[in-house]
């Protein structure tokens, strides 16, 4: 369970910020937010949360297999996995799937 206010306190965003943010994501139908202020992930929601944590998950083990440390190949996949285009991802993708075969 989390609250805007927690993300303010985590993440080090300003107030107004993750206010204008969670405005965007509600109107755009990707949470809800109960009369509590908890938020909740909706279907459409999910699906990029899911896609943006595969490719999390994909981006890390790629570094790690390029000689990174695990906890640096973690941190640059959250750099990267926002902003990659999805061509770039899929070779990627397709590149690190053929040689673990």
């Amino acid at each position: 369970m989390v609250r805007s206010i927690d993300i303010v306190h985590d993440l080090g965003f300003s107030k107004p910020s993750v206010s204008i943010a969670m405005r965007n994501l509600r109107e755009n139908g990707y949470i809800q937010m109960d009369d509590d202020g908890y938020i909740t992930l909706m279907p459409p929601g999910e699906e990029i949360a899911q896609r943006i944590y595969d490719r999390h998950k994909l981006l890390t083990q790629v570094f790690i297999q390029l000689g990174v440390s695990p906890e640096t190949a973690a941190a640059d996949a959250c750099k990267v996995e926002h902003n990659l285009s999805d061509e770039t991802f899929e070779k990627i993708k397709a590149s690190f799937h053929r040689r673990k075969k």
